[in-house]
Order: C-alpha cells, then sequence, then structure tokens
C-alpha cells in the first residue's frame, strides 16, 4: 500500500458520469487482485477488455489516481509482506507498520446518527416516508435512501442490478411507504462521494434502523478511523461480547448504510478481507479509494 501512497496524484478523482468508467475500472482491480501471481501488463489487460492501453490507461488513472502498474505495484507488495513478514501480523496491520496508518481527510465525513427505537424497526417501517434515487458514485451505482431525519440507507448496484438493490433494501422495512425522488437524494449523494462537500460545520445526519444489537455494531463501525479497518472479533469485543464474532459479522451484513457507516472496513479473523453484501471486489476499491486519502 505504501506504492499506492507514494504513486498518488493531486487531482481530484472522479464520480463516473454513466458508471462505464467503474465498470472497467472494477473488471481491473479483480483481474490485478486475483491474478497479481502472473504480474498482468499493461496491454494483457487492456487486451482482455477490448481496450486500447492508452484508453486503460487514461480511464484508471483519471479514477485512482495511480496506473494500473502502480496498483499491481502496490498489491504485490502488500502480499509479499503478509507472507514473508517475521511478525506474522495481518496483511492490514503490515500495511499499517510500514507506515499506511494516519488521520483520514476530516474523518469520515463528520458522520452523526441517531437509532430508531425499538418500536418503530419493530414495526418494519410503518408510518416512514423514505425517499429514494440512483446516482453515480466512484464505486457504480449508488441507491441512495433518506427519511425526513435523514440518511437511512445506501446499496450500489452493477449496471442491470439497479431493481435487485432496491428489492434488497425495500425489504429490510417493507411497511415503509418509498417514493423515487432523485432531486432529493441527489444533494445526499453528493455529500457522501464528494470529498469537496465533507465539513465539520455540516455533519451528515444519519437514521439508524436496525436492532438494537444491529445498532451497536453499527455504531462501533464508525469507530473505525478512516484508512484504517479492524476485525470481527475486536468488534465483538469493544461492544462487550467477545464471543459473539459470528453474530457480529451477521449484524455487519446488514449494515443498510453503506461506505457512510465503513462496514467494508471489517475484515476475518485473520485480518483477510471477507465477504461484502455489494461484492468482494467492491469492498477493494473502497478500501483503495479511502488508502489514497488517508
Amino acid at each position: 500500500m505504501n506504492a499506492i501512497l507514494e504513486t498518488m496524484t493531486e487531482e481530484p478523482i472522479e464520480i463516473t458520469p454513466s458508471g462505464a468508467d467503474y465498470d472497467v475500472v472494477r473488471k481491473v482491480i479483480a483481474m490485478i487482485s486475483e491474478e497479481y501471481r502472473e504480474q498482468p501488463g499493461l496491454e494483457t489487460i487492456a487486451r482482455r477488455l477490448d481496450m486500447s492501453p492508452t484508453s486503460l490507461q487514461k480511464t484508471f488513472t483519471r479514477w485512482a489516481g495511480l496506473s494500473p502498474k502502480a496498483f499491481l505495484q502496490a498489491i504485490t507488495l502488500d502480499h509479499a509482506k503478509r507472507l514473508l513478514g517475521e511478525e506474522k501480523l495481518p496483511l492490514l496491520d503490515t500495511s499499517y507498520e510500514l507506515g499506511l496508518s494516519g488521520p483520514g481527510r476530516l474523518h469520515d465525513l463528520f458522520v452523526t446518527h441517531e437509532s430508531m427505537s425499538p418500536g418503530e424497526w419493530k414495526a418494519g417501517g410503518g408510518g416512514l416516508v423514505i425517499r429514494y434515487g440512483f446516482h453515480s458514485s466512484p464505486f457504480g451505482k449508488a441507491l441512495v435512501m433518506a427519511t425526513e431525519r435523514g440518511l437511512a440507507g445506501v446499496a450500489f448496484a452493477d449496471p442491470g442490478e439497479e431493481k435487485a438493490a432496491l428489492a434488497d433494501m425495500t425489504a429490510r422495512w417493507p411497511e415503509a411507504r418509498y417514493v423515487e425522488d432523485e432531486p432529493m437524494t441527489e444533494a445526499y449523494a453528493r455529500r457522501i462521494f464528494d470529498p469537496a462537500e465533507w465539513a465539520a460545520d455540516r455533519p451528515l445526519k444519519v437514521v439508524l434502523i436496525g436492532t438494537d444489537f444491529q445498532v451497536q455494531v453499527w455504531e462501533s463501525l464508525l469507530k473505525i478511523p478512516f484508512g484504517k479497518a479492524k476485525t470481527y472479533s475486536e468488534i465483538a469485543c469493544e461492544i462487550g461480547r467477545p464471543k459473539a464474532s459470528r453474530a457480529v459479522g451477521a449484524a455487519i451484513g446488514r449494515n443498510p448504510v453503506s461506505f457512510v457507516v465503513p462496514c467494508h472496513r471489517a475484515l476475518g479473523k485473520s485480518g483477510a478481507l471477507t465477504g461484502y453484501h455489494w461484492g468482494l471486489t467492491r469492498k477493494r476499491a473502497m478500501l483503495g479509494w479511502e488508502a489514497g486519502k488517508a
């Protein structure tokens, strides 16, 4: 990950206008992450994506702030340190020992939050009006949902999967009334994904809708600093349930406000990247995006 920091540019990362760029970047990240042992070069990757090397280089660098080659070098270094480190530390702990850790830019959007009462949750969202819209983000199409009290949901969809993402989220609060309102949720999307909109004097209000245990876990996630990560077992200990790592993992998987409540910073016991509800490649992309800003 040091290689990532050393090669990042000062130019702002674009929010993709159509999702097409993200689809290219998603495939490149997956290919490099899964096939780093083969050290695929730019021409090899471009050929497999049916793109010119020049176009691929520009697209990836514009989005990520570093070239595919630099990303490959960073991934290779991380795996080497994990495999060869004498202290047998987990991958991210090793990266931190190498100087990756540090305060993130403005600490996680300056999120402030409240939770629905147990009664409101048990009612399945009855009486709630939840407005929603799909918006471009650095990680593909984002489904943003909000109530009059604040942001209530963030989900992600690959091209053609928007209906499935919406069904997944609406099933969580089946008695709520849903209203498509992209103009209203656009403001939330910009607050979430555009670092220029992160400001201490305008905290992002989030409403957590879940069981008491789930809310405890989600609140613990909000305490993980930008650019860092914790294991399920560490989170379980933090909430006073040291034997509940599996239940913590289940609650993390049900987090309705992805990225903002940073479930992507939760790792398996060994420090390995584990499953992510919206795709493991997207989780890798989020961690890489944050590493460049930490």
